[in-house]
């Protein structure tokens, strides 16, 4: 499962949040969900040198707030601020014939080598250049290992080298454990467009491990079984395991004496850990042996 599915959308709500957070009745939140296509694509279009990371939308009421993370910021604010009424122009054209009220807010990636989406379409720009996609893979692996990363793995898919036949190449390094639910995975994904045809680029970087919440521990404490002592718990096991209990079954490990039957005391069988007694056991008190008399 977590091979073969989107990273992000695998964990929003367990350790990341919605891209767009809104309320919609029925018979309008189809209407509401194109819009975000519309937005997000108009956008990431017209803007797409200024490296996009993730377009966050929000709604409450009339107002629709856009919140563009990109990696130059500047290339979309431009000069005294012209290039946002550009981006609300864009919108409304696209979101024709709804005229929301429009706040857009542009927030700065830090650091870009760390987010897979602009590292993904790096390398996608590398490859329309005709960089060999060996020597982009590795240029990116030494940025990550330099960065405080714990893994990252990147993939790509196509005509590569302009082969006849597509073929897949990938390399990693670290760990990145797609499966686990509380692992801090970013994920990105890119289309290089060459002469050959399309290459896809897929990007995987783990973060390292988000702790547990208070509210995954009451969601896990649900689901779990009673708090027990570990000797409780090692006893409540034996007992339902099979031939761990006091009764094992007859598989030639049982002493028998001459006659076949068991040997003296025939209660419990020998050896086992089931069979041994917590109890220490007391000394039968010996009784003396009656005396003989002696012939004068």
């Amino acid at each position: 499962m977590g091979q073969k599915i989107n990273p992000i959308g695998f964990r929003v709500g367990v350790t990341d949040d919605w891209r767009s957070r809104w309320y919609a009745p029925k018979k309008q939140y189809r209407h509401m969900l194109y819009e975000d296509y519309l937005i997000r694509r108009t956008i990431k279009e017209k803007w797409y040198s200024a490296g996009i990371s993730r377009i966050e939308i929000e709604r409450a009421a009339n107002i629709v707030r856009i919140i563009i993370h990109a990696a130059r910021p500047g290339q979309i604010i431009g000069r005294g601020g012209q290039g946002i009424e550009e981006v609300t122009r864009a919108v409304y054209k696209a979101l024709h014939p709804n005229k929301p009220e429009l706040r857009i807010d542009v927030e700065d990636v830090r650091n870009p080598d760390q987010d897979a989406q602009l590292v993904a379409e790096n390398i996608a720009s590398q490859l329309e250049r005709r960089i060999s996609h060996r020597r982009a893979i590795r240029q990116t692996i030494a940025r990550a290992q330099r960065m405080n990363l714990r893994g990252i793995k990147v993939m790509v898919a196509g005509r590569l080298g302009g082969a006849e036949i597509a073929r897949t190449e990938w390399d990693r390094w670290g760990r990145v454990p797609l499966q686990t639910l509380r692992a801090e995975i970013d994920y990105g994904f890119a289309t290089a467009y060459t002469i050959y045809g399309t290459i896809g680029v897929k990007v995987w970087i783990y973060k390292g491990d988000i702790p547990m919440t208070e509210r995954r521990i009451l969601l896990s404490s649900v689901t779990t079984p009673e708090a027990a002592t570990p000797s409780e718990m090692r006893r409540g096991a034996r007992a339902g395991a099979p031939g761990r209990s006091g009764e094992r079954p007859s598989a030639g490990r049982r002493r028998r004496g001459r006659g076949g039957g068991r040997q003296g005391g025939g209660g419990r069988p020998q050896g086992g850990r089931g069979s041994r007694s917590t109890r220490a056991e007391t000394p039968a008190p010996e009784t003396p042996a009656p005396e003989t008399p002696v012939e004068e």
